[in-house]
């Protein structure tokens, strides 16, 4: 028996988990070995897995198994949509700092992988995935947290169905988004502002839902345009970010706009993203370029363009007259600027929505597609030694050190 077999044997608490990466942004494929959630709805399994299980969250993102900026992915294989017939399986994303309602990264590494798999004991609706032999691609139906969202992978054919083809992006289909707040004057504290921001005492930003809430500032805004996000120096630029997100998610104008009409635990700022559209190459077939430094959870930078973003930014230029149906849009991170390669495309496909609930006014809404690449990295069975204090929930550096 070699050291892995002998290792999982003498514990019952096997945590396996497939990595990938979507323009240098990890996700973590937890694909066995969470616990059972047994709420009813996607919801309250989030609930239940932040009220019971978070130390097993943490010990799946953080050090010794993780890292600061490690990102994740719980299959859930029972949700109520699930039941009802309209979405093959659910998800929980998570990060350093907890749960996301929606993510589109990771949502483009689960498409391929959801794809790859054949283990009905993973995905127990994986025989039900269609091949549409004219485009060769499958459609996954993925229950997140913000709702129903339609992963097209293309696939290649194999002697026993179809694989994923790496070659060419995936794509999802967002759930409604739409612009919460336009053109908002947050007041700045005279103890929160930072050298770049002048003699000014207050920013104005707008605030979209694309899956999630964002605050969205240009870099002129913030006093960075001279260098824009070209040469963006992370070690100026993360504290003002994380003193903005703080500020930002108390503050009474932000916290209306993000007031989601169909349920209260969808209502948060979940990251602050600085914008600059003078930067990024333009990849062939689109119509224009950006470039976004997404700054979310406890202080991490997404590596990728943050697909649920492109969702909301679409939703605000579209709001703001800045862009069209149809209307291809790259955008870019530091990351796939670096590379040249990596960079999400995004398009309005569906307007004249309405998102409505009890919990606030309707909204007029807009439904994305974005399309991007993700690759395999490696797997992973993480155990949990008798006596292993240390790596019972996992830490962080700064934790322990603060």
């Amino acid at each position: 028996m070699d050291l892995a077999h002998s290792l999982e044997s003498t514990t019952d608490q096997v945590i396996k988990c497939i990595d990938m990466h979507t323009t240098g942004e990890p996700t973590r494929i937890v694909y066995a070995g969470f616990p059972t959630l047994t709420g009813k709805t996607l919801l309250s399994q989030r609930d239940q897995a932040r009220d019971e299980y978070d130390h097993i969250r943490k010990r799946i993102m953080l050090e010794p198994r993780g890292h600061y900026d490690m990102y994740g992915a719980i299959l859930t294989q029972s949700t109520e949509l699930v039941e009802s017939g309209q979405a093959h399986i659910g998800v929980l994303f998570t990060h350093n700092g907890g749960y996301s309602t929606m993510c589109g990264h990771a949502t483009i590494a689960l498409g391929r992988f959801l794809v790859d798999t054949r283990d009905v004991s993973v995905f127990p609706k994986r025989n039900e995935l269609v091949l549409d032999t004219a485009s060769q691609t499958v459609v996954v139906h993925l229950h997140a947290p913000c709702g129903l969202v339609h992963v097209t992978v293309p696939v290649t054919s194999t002697v026993d169905g179809f694989k994923s083809d790496p070659s060419r992006a995936v794509s999802f289909v967002s759930t409604p988004a739409y612009a919460a707040a336009i053109s908002l004057t947050i007041p700045m504290p005279l103890e929160l502002r930072w050298g770049e921001l002048g003699t000014r005492d207050s920013i104005t930003l707008d605030v979209s839902y694309g899956g999630a809430f964002y605050a969205l500032v240009s870099v002129e805004e913030l006093g960075f345009g001279r260098a824009g996000l070209g040469k963006v120096n992370l070690d100026v630029i993360i504290p003002v970010l994380g003193r903005l997100q703080t500020y930002l998610s108390t503050h009474p104008d932000i916290i209306t706009a993000c007031q989601h009409p169909e349920d209260h635990r969808l209502s948060f700022l979940y990251s602050v993203m600085v914008v600059d559209s003078e930067t990024g190459d333009t990849p062939e077939g689109v119509d224009g370029v950006e470039t976004g430094l997404c700054f979310f959870a406890d202080s991490e930078i997404d590596r990728s363009p943050t697909g649920s973003c492109v969702v909301a930014r679409m939703a605000l230029a579209y709001a703001k007259g800045e862009r069209r149906i149809r209307q291809r849009w790259a955008y870019h991170s530091v990351v796939s600027n670096h590379f040249k390669t990596g960079a999400f495309v995004g398009e309005i496909v569906q307007m004249g929505l309405k998102v409505e609930g009890e919990n606030g006014p309707a909204r007029d809404a807009v439904v994305g597609r974005v399309e991007g690449s993700a690759f395999y990295t490696g797997t992973s069975s993480f155990v949990l030694e008798e006596g292993d204090v240390t790596g019972y929930s996992g830490f962080t550096l700064q934790s322990v050190t603060a």
